[in-house]
């Protein structure tokens, strides 16, 4: 799918809003796959995802962009949180979306995303969406990466991964 510039300008600008929030920025302490933390997993799967759906005709990049930034906004470490740790697999997309929608406004076809994102795992909650599949995709292929990668090449190259997620698109 061709976009415009216009339309590349204003994912680029939900984008660059997210980036910069400091509730967003809370992600950064949560930590993810083998040394890697939520806010970097998340933002390198909203890039993703955005790749990914520019194959498809006419899907929604704005949901997809935003489901994929927030598909992990639980704000908890599981590790630590012993009562959270058995059943987060499940039940973390709930939460990501409770506390998303405190925080932002966001649409029900987000939510659902957010919902089904980590099904097959979850395989009650079926992505029902073009959009949701193509985010649980990205996630996926994101999260798969980050298990393969060492936490030694991770802390060697964490200022690179920043730089690689500064933007939306490259330039």
């Amino acid at each position: 799918m061709k976009i415009s510039e216009e339309v590349k300008q204003e994912l680029e600008s939900i984008y660059q809003r997210f980036f910069h929030d400091e509730k967003v920025q809370r992600m950064k302490v949560i930590a993810m796959h083998r040394g890697c933390n939520c806010f970097i997993h998340s933002f390198r799967v909203a890039r993703r995802a955005i790749k990914n759906a520019l194959r498809h005709k006419s899907v929604n990049l704005k949901n997809i962009l935003i489901a994929s930034i927030l598909h992990d906004y639980y704000l908890y470490d599981w590790r630590v949180d012993r009562a959270r740790k058995k059943h987060h697999t499940a039940n973390h997309p709930k939460i990501a979306i409770e506390n998303a929608s405190k925080d932002f406004e966001i649409g029900e076809e987000v939510k659902a995303i957010i919902d089904s994102h980590m099904w097959p795992m979850n395989f009650k909650i079926f992505p029902k969406t073009k959009e949701a599949r193509i985010t649980g995709m990205a996630d996926t292929m994101v999260a798969t990466r980050e298990v393969l990668t060492s936490i030694a090449h991770k802390k060697k190259r964490l200022d690179n991964y920043y730089k690689e997620i500064e933007f939306l698109f490259d330039k």
